[in-house]
């Protein structure tokens, strides 16, 4: 049984402990900055301005870009939280850093980067390249041969065709249905999924 840090004290961060403890684990210090975040279901928050932070660690943040600066400011050693209600294929790789919720499918080959949540019942099929700092919620599907660039949020519900290339920090939107690529730095919405102009 290890025992796991986590950063971040918000609701994302109570998906995480519990996952922690289902897969045998313990969770030890928790880390925050949030002004008016002292305590997590009782347990107290330490604020990471003020105490050395250590690992191993996982960043419980949902934000793609929070996880991101946060892992490039902490050089710790950094844990995995993969649920045992999940599905992961023996030959598929996930990223240190990474959450894997329950109910969600990871097939054959897929490779799963660093500080990537792929949450409730999402499915990642085979052969999927999942880049650093990406978010797949829950209920995405993506096909065979998927490949989604860093810290891209996949929508819930959203559903991504057979050998799509999506970019890097891309938006698509919840219960969109991506039929081509996508490039980089774009929101996407619909069915089939349309780019929105920001003005």
């Amino acid at each position: 049984m290890a025992t796991i840090n986590l950063f971040g004290a918000s609701g994302h961060a109570k998906v995480i402990k519990d996952i922690v403890e289902a897969q045998g684990d313990s969770v030890g210090m928790l880390f925050d900055d949030a002004p008016h975040c002292d305590s997590l279901q009782g347990a107290p928050v330490f604020k990471a301005s003020e105490t050395e932070v250590s690992g191993p660690l996982i960043i419980s943040i949902g934000s793609n870009r929070a996880r991101k600066l946060i892992s490039e400011r902490y050089r710790h050693q950094y844990a995995t939280a993969l649920h045992p209600r999940a599905i992961i294929s023996p030959s598929a790789q996930t990223g240190c850093g990474t959450v894997v919720m329950q109910g969600a499918v990871i097939q054959s080959d897929a490779r799963i980067g660093r500080h990537c949540i792929i949450n409730t019942a999402a499915s990642v099929d085979h052969e999927c390249i999942i880049d650093d700092y990406v978010h797949i919620s829950p209920h995405a599907t993506l096909c065979g041969n998927v490949h989604v660039g860093e810290g891209t949020w996949i929508g819930a519900g959203a559903t991504v065709v057979p050998g799509i290339k999506i970019g890097r920090w891309c938006t698509i939107g919840a219960g969109s249905v991506v039929i081509n690529d996508i490039p980089d730095n774009v929101t996407v919405v619909g069915n089939p999924c349309k780019r929105i102009i920001k003005e």
